[in-house]
């Protein structure tokens, strides 16, 4: 599909709002200062500004001549507002929802809005213009629906609460373990599989505490406090139980450990939890992990390339309490291919009877195919119904069992344009997770993939250290990316 940006810049905006409607589609991006596409033969989208009396004229027009089809908008824009061009983007953008929308029948719940961070949004126009005001602009000038707004306020309240709790010159370490027993046909993070990689393991781990030593060292003489350690993949269970040790030893005798609010250790795959590796990891720290089943359904697990059953996830849950752990999270995805919404009801059921302090859930998020055909849109419509069923139920469920939503994001092809988002008893929020999407603080990252993210206090602008992405690279140009490392020391954004 070619979209062609005639007159104006909102390129980035438009063809992410046409990947809402149409994840597996490839898109052109044409820029071409012409009145019609030079090409008919395919579909098209055509949006266009051209002066006017009283200002612009803003046009957007869909063609699908497979199905001879053509839709057309167009508003005038007086050139009044502070915010013209954010403004005639927000028109545009729009213009082409309502086509789209009337086109395949489609309504996405989060309206017009594309980015990660919808939380972050509401609470910067609450505090400027109040709640009301930002609950009305997002129902009429953002198209989002009712129930995502309730969700939105919802959550900023009790995100805004967890924030305010962060001291200024803090930071969260995230430590990366880019390894999984298999690679899930969802999965889109940068992880190895253990069949292919596993005599890496060692030496990454070996380099990993050397990093870990280097990098405490220059926050030391930063005098940064740490609030949270994460320690996430990947799947960090499937490195042995001495290597684990290892990892978390070097963070305990270098970082400054004693005023640390929360360390995580995403166990993740329900068969790569030992008693000796929870023994471990409570050992070393960790007061709170995650075992994440996805689901509860042995077939769809099967399918979606997980090598362990529902009943292994029961098994490691109750062993993660009989060896001591008090918060457990559990993390669930909506939409995976074939699960009906009864077989997602039956998966919260069982998690909710196991009583983890805190369930994420995620909305599966697309892999680029060849195309969208009428079937596949089809298909992808009845995907995203569905999966929309899940996060209503999920919802009224959650509030039901005593949990509240404490933070939210969304990513790119979601099924249904729907979003990710973190429950949790009273008491239970994961700090990590609400600091990370809030950018409430540096993250200071270690391992293959990881990124630092260097918060300036000056402008709250975000400033990124990107180690090495496999855990090839990281090995073998280790020195290179720890010189990469030493520039946050001359990072001036601190300014405490």
């Amino acid at each position: 599909m070619k979209i062609y940006i005639i007159n104006h810049t909102f390129h980035y905006e438009l063809e992410n709002l046409t990947r809402v409607f149409f994840p597996n589609e490839k898109l052109e991006m044409v820029k071409e200062n012409i009145s019609v596409p030079s090409d008919k033969d395919g579909t098209y989208i055509v949006t266009r500004i051209c002066s006017a009396d009283t200002g612009k004229n803003i046009s957007v027009r869909v063609c699908f001549p497979q199905y001879d089809k053509e839709l057309c908008r167009n508003v005038d824009f007086i050139a009044d507002s502070e915010e013209y061009i954010s403004e005639q983007e927000r028109v545009m953008a729009v213009c082409l929802y309502e086509l789209l929308r009337e086109y395949t029948g489609i309504t996405p719940p989060w309206g017009i809005l594309t980015g990660v961070r919808p939380i972050k949004l509401f609470r910067r126009m609450s505090d400027e213009y109040g709640t009301e005001h930002t609950k009305g602009y997002f129902r009429n000038k953002l198209m989002v629906t009712e129930e995502k707004i309730l969700l939105s306020e919802e959550t900023e309240a009790n995100e805004r609460a967890i924030i305010n709790t962060s001291s200024d010159n803090s930071y969260s370490l995230y430590v990366s373990i880019p390894f999984c027993p298999t690679r899930c046909s969802y999965c889109s993070f940068v992880s190895q599989s253990t069949e292919k990689s596993r005599a890496l393991i060692e030496p990454y781990t070996e380099l990993l505490c050397r990093e870990l030593e280097y990098t405490a060292q220059i926050v030391s003489d930063l005098n940064m406090k740490l609030e949270t350690v994460y320690i996430g993949g990947g799947t960090p269970t499937t490195l042995s139980a001495e290597q684990l040790k290892r990892i978390m030893s070097v963070i305990n005798n270098n970082f400054p450990m004693k005023n640390c609010r929360e360390f995580t250790v995403e166990a993740g795959r329900p068969d790569t939890i030992t008693e000796e590796k929870l023994i471990a990891i409570i050992e070393g720290g960790a007061d709170r992990i995650s075992i994440n089943p996805q689901t509860m359904s042995d077939r769809i697990l099967e399918s979606i390339g997980r090598k362990h059953t529902a009943q292994q996830t029961i098994d490691a849950f109750f062993l993660a309490r009989k060896t001591g752990f008090m918060h457990i999270n559990t993390d669930l995805i909506a939409g995976l291919p074939d699960e009906s919404l009864e077989s997602f009801q039956n998966t919260l059921g069982i998690i909710t009877e196991l009583n983890p302090e805190s369930i994420t859930v995620h909305t599966l998020s697309m892999k680029r195919s060849s195309g969208l055909t009428s079937q596949g849109m089809q298909i992808f419509r009845e995907a995203a119904e569905t999966a929309s069923k899940m996060h209503s139920f999920c919802r009224e469920v959650m509030h039901e069992k005593g949990y509240r939503p404490y933070y939210l994001y969304r990513q790119s092809r979601m099924v249904g344009n729907l979003e990710n988002t973190g429950y949790a008893k009273k008491g239970f929020d994961g700090l990590y997770n609400v600091f990370i999407m809030d950018e409430t603080h540096s993250v200071i990252a270690c391992g293959a993939g990881a990124v630092t993210k260097l918060k300036d206090n000056r402008d709250s602008s975000i400033h990124r250290i990107f180690n090495y992405k496999y855990p090839y690279e990281y090995i073998s140009r280790f020195d290179e990316m720890l010189s990469r490392k030493a520039s946050v020391r001359q990072f001036s954004g601190f300014c405490y």
